[in-house]
Protein backbone atom coordinates (compact mmCIF):
# COMPACT_ATOMS: atom_id res chain seq x y z
CA UNK A 1 0.00 0.00 0.00
CA UNK A 2 1.25 3.83 -0.64
CA UNK A 3 -0.10 7.06 0.13
CA UNK A 4 0.12 10.11 -2.19
CA UNK A 5 3.39 11.82 -2.58
CA UNK A 6 2.87 14.78 -2.79
CA UNK A 7 2.77 15.60 0.46
CA UNK A 8 6.85 15.81 2.21
CA UNK A 9 7.38 12.51 2.60
CA UNK A 10 6.09 8.88 0.67
CA UNK A 11 4.38 6.69 2.54
CA UNK A 12 4.49 2.78 1.55
CA UNK A 13 4.28 -0.89 3.77
CA UNK A 14 7.63 -2.58 5.07
CA UNK A 15 8.35 -4.50 1.58
CA UNK A 16 12.41 -4.72 1.63
CA UNK A 17 15.11 -6.01 4.68
CA UNK A 18 16.34 -2.31 4.58
CA UNK A 19 12.97 -0.93 5.50
CA UNK A 20 13.26 -3.37 8.28
CA UNK A 21 16.63 -2.32 9.35
CA UNK A 22 15.58 1.41 9.28
CA UNK A 23 12.26 0.23 11.36
CA UNK A 24 14.67 -1.10 13.88
CA UNK A 25 17.14 1.59 14.27
CA UNK A 26 14.62 4.81 14.17
CA UNK A 27 12.76 3.18 16.94
CA UNK A 28 15.68 2.15 19.19
CA UNK A 29 17.31 5.90 18.97
CA UNK A 30 14.14 7.37 20.74
CA UNK A 31 13.58 4.49 22.90
CA UNK A 32 17.00 3.64 24.09
CA UNK A 33 17.16 7.87 24.69
CA UNK A 34 13.89 8.04 27.14
CA UNK A 35 13.27 4.53 28.44
CA UNK A 36 14.57 1.31 28.12
CA UNK A 37 14.96 -1.20 25.49
CA UNK A 38 12.22 -3.98 26.48
CA UNK A 39 12.32 -7.13 25.48
CA UNK A 40 9.52 -7.21 23.61
CA UNK A 41 10.78 -3.83 21.81
CA UNK A 42 13.76 -6.49 20.60
CA UNK A 43 11.56 -9.01 19.43
CA UNK A 44 9.17 -6.58 17.19
CA UNK A 45 11.76 -4.50 16.15
CA UNK A 46 14.18 -7.47 14.91
CA UNK A 47 11.35 -8.95 13.16
CA UNK A 48 8.93 -6.49 12.04
CA UNK A 49 8.06 -8.97 9.03
CA UNK A 50 7.70 -12.45 11.82
CA UNK A 51 6.14 -10.38 14.34
CA UNK A 52 3.75 -7.73 13.01
CA UNK A 53 2.95 -8.49 8.80
CA UNK A 54 2.85 -12.28 9.09
CA UNK A 55 -0.04 -12.10 11.58
CA UNK A 56 -2.41 -9.54 9.80
CA UNK A 57 -0.20 -5.93 10.41
CA UNK A 58 1.47 -3.87 8.59
CA UNK A 59 4.76 -1.51 9.17
CA UNK A 60 4.69 2.03 7.44
CA UNK A 61 7.82 3.69 6.35
CA UNK A 62 8.12 7.37 5.40
CA UNK A 63 10.56 8.24 2.90
CA UNK A 64 12.00 11.64 1.24
CA UNK A 65 10.74 11.80 -1.76
CA UNK A 66 12.95 10.60 -4.84
CA UNK A 67 15.67 9.60 -2.45
CA UNK A 68 14.51 6.78 -0.72
CA UNK A 69 15.45 8.17 2.68
CA UNK A 70 13.78 6.14 5.31
CA UNK A 71 12.82 9.10 7.93
CA UNK A 72 9.71 7.89 9.80
CA UNK A 73 7.79 4.60 10.45
CA UNK A 74 4.76 3.12 12.36
CA UNK A 75 3.17 -0.32 13.01
CA UNK A 76 -0.17 -1.67 13.18
CA UNK A 77 0.05 -4.87 15.28
CA UNK A 78 -2.94 -6.82 15.00
CA UNK A 79 -5.20 -8.71 17.84
CA UNK A 80 -8.16 -10.77 17.71
CA UNK A 81 -11.74 -8.84 16.78
CA UNK A 82 -10.47 -6.96 14.33
CA UNK A 83 -8.26 -4.27 16.71
CA UNK A 84 -4.94 -3.08 15.88
CA UNK A 85 -2.19 -1.40 17.98
CA UNK A 86 -0.92 1.83 16.47
CA UNK A 87 3.13 1.20 17.41
CA UNK A 88 6.77 2.19 17.22
CA UNK A 89 6.23 5.01 15.87
CA UNK A 90 9.04 7.56 15.37
CA UNK A 91 10.50 10.24 12.93
CA UNK A 92 14.04 10.44 12.60
CA UNK A 93 15.10 13.46 14.42
CA UNK A 94 16.39 15.78 11.75
CA UNK A 95 13.00 15.57 9.89
CA UNK A 96 10.98 16.46 13.02
CA UNK A 97 8.70 18.92 13.03
CA UNK A 98 7.81 18.75 9.23
CA UNK A 99 4.48 17.45 9.94
CA UNK A 100 5.64 13.45 9.09
CA UNK A 101 3.85 12.16 12.39
CA UNK A 102 0.93 13.44 11.58
CA UNK A 103 1.21 11.79 7.65
CA UNK A 104 1.88 8.47 9.47
CA UNK A 105 -1.05 8.64 11.99
CA UNK A 106 -3.23 9.70 9.19
CA UNK A 107 -1.91 6.71 7.02
CA UNK A 108 -1.78 3.94 9.96
CA UNK A 109 -5.38 4.93 10.56
CA UNK A 110 -6.17 4.41 7.34
CA UNK A 111 -4.12 1.30 6.66
CA UNK A 112 -5.85 0.09 9.85
CA UNK A 113 -9.17 0.36 8.60
CA UNK A 114 -7.98 -1.18 5.20
CA UNK A 115 -7.11 -4.21 7.69
CA UNK A 116 -11.01 -4.48 8.49
CA UNK A 117 -9.70 -2.65 12.11
CA UNK A 118 -12.63 -1.49 14.09
CA UNK A 119 -11.01 -0.57 17.27
CA UNK A 120 -7.28 1.23 17.20
CA UNK A 121 -5.04 1.19 20.53
CA UNK A 122 -2.39 2.63 21.72
CA UNK A 123 0.16 3.32 24.51
CA UNK A 124 2.42 5.88 25.31
CA UNK A 125 4.02 8.01 28.11
CA UNK A 126 3.56 11.73 29.55
CA UNK A 127 7.20 12.27 28.42
CA UNK A 128 6.27 12.37 24.73
CA UNK A 129 3.61 15.34 24.94
CA UNK A 130 4.12 15.93 21.26
CA UNK A 131 2.51 12.45 20.55
CA UNK A 132 -0.35 12.76 22.99
CA UNK A 133 -1.33 15.96 21.46
CA UNK A 134 -0.82 14.28 17.63
CA UNK A 135 -2.77 11.46 19.08
CA UNK A 136 -5.51 13.64 20.23
CA UNK A 137 -5.81 15.65 16.96
CA UNK A 138 -6.55 12.43 15.20
CA UNK A 139 -9.06 11.54 17.45
CA UNK A 140 -7.89 9.29 19.98
CA UNK A 141 -9.23 9.23 23.57
CA UNK A 142 -7.85 8.31 26.37
CA UNK A 143 -8.65 5.16 28.01
CA UNK A 144 -8.18 2.97 31.47
CA UNK A 145 -5.72 -0.11 31.55
CA UNK A 146 -8.67 -2.63 31.47
CA UNK A 147 -9.95 -1.35 28.06
CA UNK A 148 -7.00 -2.62 26.52
CA UNK A 149 -7.13 -6.20 24.58
CA UNK A 150 -4.12 -7.33 26.36
CA UNK A 151 -2.98 -7.60 29.85
CA UNK A 152 1.11 -7.49 29.89
CA UNK A 153 1.59 -4.18 28.56
CA UNK A 154 4.68 -1.86 28.21
CA UNK A 155 5.61 -0.92 31.75
CA UNK A 156 6.37 2.83 30.34
CA UNK A 157 2.97 3.36 28.72
CA UNK A 158 1.34 5.27 31.49
CA UNK A 159 -1.13 6.92 28.83
CA UNK A 160 -3.49 4.66 27.01
CA UNK A 161 -5.68 6.07 24.01
CA UNK A 162 -8.20 4.39 21.34
CA UNK A 163 -9.43 5.65 18.25
CA UNK A 164 -12.90 3.10 17.42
Amino acid sequence: MSYDASGPVEISSIALQSDADAFYVLNEEWISRLFTLEGEDRAVLGDPFGRIVASGGDVLVAREPGRGAAVGCVALLAYPDDVFELAKMAVAPAAQGRGIGRLLVAAAVDRAKALGGTRLFLGTNTKLAPAIHLYENAGFVRITRDRLPVSDYYARADVLMELM
